[in-house]
C-alpha cells in the first residue's frame, strides 16, 4: 500500500501521541514522587509477533526504548512456550532483569491491545518503583552478591486478567515489599496509563483504518533503518576503540573496565556499525552487572544522542550489531546482582560509545556528560506521621562541553529525563529538610569550551532515624574531556553523624549507614568533560565565569592559561 508523505508523518505523529499521552496519564494519576515528580517512567506501542518497538513518547526514558522492546519479547515467548491465552484486559507485570529487563526496581507493565476481537499490538509501560523489598529501603544495594538481597523479583503473570486486579498476585507483591500501601497507586496509575493508550490508539485506527495504521507502520520502520544507514556512512570505514571504567562494584573496591570497539563498514543500505566489548571485566561480585537488555539499549541511546534527528522506532536499531559480550560484567546471568545496571552502569557503556566515536567523528562528539543517576535512598520510620517511608533522590549533573559551546548544568542523566523531585515536595513528604541545593563550581572540566556544572545538595534529618544506600558513580575519576578537554569533578558523597564525617570506601556506593536526628548527607555531583585544550578558551568568556563565581581567579588561570 502507497502511503502519502502527508497521511504518514500524521500518523507518525499520532502513534507518539498516543504514547505521550500515556506517560501524562501515569504521571498524573502515580503516587511515588520519582514517577508522579522525577518522571521515571516510560510508555511505548510494540508489534504483536516481533515485540519490536513501533512508538515510544518523547516524555519516556531513553533507556526504556530498547528495554521495553526486550521485556515484550520475553512476555510473548513466555506465551507461546506456555500456551497462555489473551482475552482483553489481561495485563502482565515482570520486573525480572534477566528478561528483557533492568534493575528489579523497573517494574514493566505488558497489555495485549485488541482490535475486533483479535490482539493487535501490544502496549507497554515501566515505571520505577520506590521500593520492591530486598535488603535495603529503595532496592540499592551497593553490596548485595544475588539478585535476591537486591528485592522481589516477578516473572511475566497475568496481574489484571480480563480487567480485574488479581488480589491473589496483588497480595503475594504487597507482601513483600515496603510501603505498600503506596505501591497500589502506582500500581492502578500504570494499568490507567495503559487504558489511555487503548482508547487513544482505537481512536487513531478508527480514523484511518486499520491497514493503512499497519502499513505506515512498516514504512515508519524502513525510514528510520535509512536514515540511520545515512548517519552511519558518513563516519569513515575502519575499527574504533574507546573505554570507560565503573569506580568499583561496591564490593571488590577495583575499577570495572568497559572496552569497547566499534567497527565502521559498508555505505548505503550496507552501511552498519558493530559493537565489541568482549575485552571488558569479567562479571562483578557486586551489583554493577548489567543483563543484555540494558547493555543492548544503553548502546542504542548513545547512537540517538549523536544522530538525534532519526526517528525511533525498530527500525533505527536494524543497522546496530552488537556482539553480545558473554563473559563480561556486561552479559549477567542468574544470580548476578544487577541494581546499579540501568542507573549507572548504562552511562557508562554510552560513556564507552562516545569515545570510540570521538576517534571517528570528532566534529560531532563532546566531553563526557556527568554519567551518573546519583541513586539516594533514605529509609526509615518518621515518628511525626506514624509511618514509614522510602526517599528516593536521582540528581543531575555537568553536560560535556562540544564544538559548540560549553555543557550545560544541572542536565538530567544520559539514560533519560528524570529530574530531581523538588525538594519542597521532599521535604513535605519525609522527615528531612534541604539545607542546601546548589552548583557544584569549579566541577565542569576545562576546556575550549568547559563542561557544564554539577549540584551540591545537603539534607538533613529532622526527625527519627534512617538508614541510607546509594549507588552512584564517577567517584574515582570525573567524565573525561574529548579533543584535548580535562575530566570534569568527581562524585562526593559524605555523612555527617553525631558530628563527625563519614566517607564511604567505595566513595559513592554504600549501603545501610544509619542516621540519627541531626545528621546530615552531603553529595556533589559530576560535572562534564571539557572540549579542546583549555588554552584555546577565549578569555572573555573565562573573565565571565569568574564574574559568576563558577571558579576561583587563582583556579581560573590554573585551568585556563592564557594563550
Amino acid at each position: 500500500m502507497n502511503i502519502d508523505p502527508i497521511t504518514l508523518g500524521v500518523i507518525q505523529s499520532g502513534l507518539q501521541q498516543v504514547c505521550n499521552e500515556m506517560d501524562l496519564a501515569f504521571v498524573r494519576s502515580a503516587f511515588s514522587p520519582v514517577i508522579a515528580e522525577a518522571l521515571d517512567r516510560s510508555d511505548g506501542i510494540y508489534h504483536l509477533e516481533t515485540g519490536e518497538l513501533i512508538a515510544q513518547g518523547e516524555l519516556g526514558l531513553p533507556v526504556f526504548v530498547g528495554t521495553m522492546q526486550f521485556t515484550v519479547q520475553a512476555v510473548i515467548e513466555r506465551v507461546e512456550r506456555l500456551k497462555i491465552a489473551l482475552e482483553p484486559g489481561d495485563v502482565f507485570i515482570v520486573n525480572d532483569p534477566y528478561l528483557g529487563g533492568t534493575h528489579l526496581m523497573d517494574v514493566k507493565f505488558v497489555q495485549p491491545f485488541f482490535r475486533d476481537g483479535q490482539p493487535w499490538c501490544w502496549l507497554a509501560n515501566t515505571g520505577h518503583w520506590p521500593d520492591t523489598g530486598g535488603m535495603v529501603p529503595g532496592g540499592f544495594s551497593a553490596n548485595a552478591t544475588e539478585v535476591e538481597q537486591e528485592g522481589l523479583r516477578l516473572p511475566p503473570v497475568k496481574l489484571y486478567k480480563r480487567g480485574r486486579l488479581d488480589d491473589e498476585i496483588l497480595s503475594i507483591i504487597l507482601s513483600n515489599i515496603r510501603i505498600a500501601d503506596q505501591r497500589i497507586g502506582d500500581i492502578k496509575a500504570q494499568a490507567a496509563a495503559l487504558a489511555t493508550g487503548e482508547k487513544r490508539l482505537a481512536a487513531l485506527l478508527d480514523r484511518y483504518g486499520d491497514a493503512t495504521v499497519a502499513a505506515a507502520i512498516a514504512e515508519l520502520k524502513l525510514r528510520a533503518a535509512r536514515q540511520m544507514r545515512e548517519r552511519i556512512a558518513s563516519i569513515p570505514d575502519g575499527a574504533y576503540e574507546g573505554e570507560a571504567f565503573v569506580d568499583s562494584d561496591g564490593v571488590v573496591n577495583q575499577p570495572l573496565k568497559i572496552a569497547m570497539r566499534i567497527t565502521k563498514s559498508g555505505q548505503g543500505d550496507a552501511a552498519r556499525l558493530v559493537f565489541d566489548m568482549s575485552g571488558s571485566s569479567p562479571p562483578c561480585k557486586g551489583p554493577m552487572n548489567s543483563v543484555i537488555a540494558t547493555t543492548k539499549s544503553s548502546i542504542y541511546l548513545a547512537v540517538k544522542h549523536v544522530f538525534p534527528e532519526v526517528a525511533i522506532n525498530a527500525g533505527t536499531f536494524e543497522p546496530l550489531e552488537i556482539v553480545e559480550p558473554e563473559g563480561t560484567f556486561l552479559y549477567a546471568r542468574y544470580p548476578r546482582p544487577v541494581s546499579g545496571c540501568a542507573a549507572e552502569v548504562s552511562q557508562r557503556i554510552a560513556e564507552a560509545v562516545f569515545a570510540a566515536l570521538g576517534r571517528a567523528i570528532p566534529e560531532q562528539l563532546f566531553g563526557a556528560p556527568a554519567g551518573t543517576s546519583g541513586n539516594l535512598g533514605v529509609g526509615g520510620w518518621d515518628p511525626k506521621t506514624g509511618r514509614a517511608y522510602v526517599m528516593y533522590v536521582i540528581s543531575g549533573g555537568g553536560y560535556g562541553g562540544s564544538p559548540q559551546g560549553d555543557g550545560i548544568s544541572n542536565g538530567c542523566s544520559t539514560i533519560g529525563i528524570s529530574k530531581t523531585t523538588p525538594i519542597e515536595i521532599m521535604e513535605q513528604l519525609y522527615p528531612v529538610r534541604f539545607e542546601e541545593y546548589s552548583l557544584h563550581e569549579g566541577s565542569g572540566g576545562a576546556g575550549r569550551h568547559r563542561g557544564g556544572f554539577g549540584v551540591n545538595y545537603r539534607i538533613r534529618l529532622v526527625r527519627g532515624d534512617a538508614r541510607v544506600s546509594m549507588v552512584m558513580d564517577h567517584g574515582r575519576v570525573g567524565p573525561p574531556g574529548a579533543q584535548g578537554g580535562a575530566a570534569g569533578g568527581v562524585n562526593k558523597v559524605t555523612i555527617v553523624r553525631d558530628g563527625r564525617e563519614y566517607v564511604p570506601e567505595h566513595l559513592s556506593k554504600d549501603q545501610d549507614i544509619e542516621i540519627h536526628e541531626g545528621d546530615v548527607i552531603s553529595v556533589s555531583t559530576p560535572g562534564g568533560g571539557g572540549y579542546g585544550p583549555a588554552a584555546e578558551r577565549d578569555p572573555a568568556a573565562r573573565a565571565r565565569d569568574v564574574a559568576l563565581g563558577y571558579y576561583r581567579p587563582a583556579d581560573a588561570e590554573r585551568l585556563f592559561p592564557a594563550r
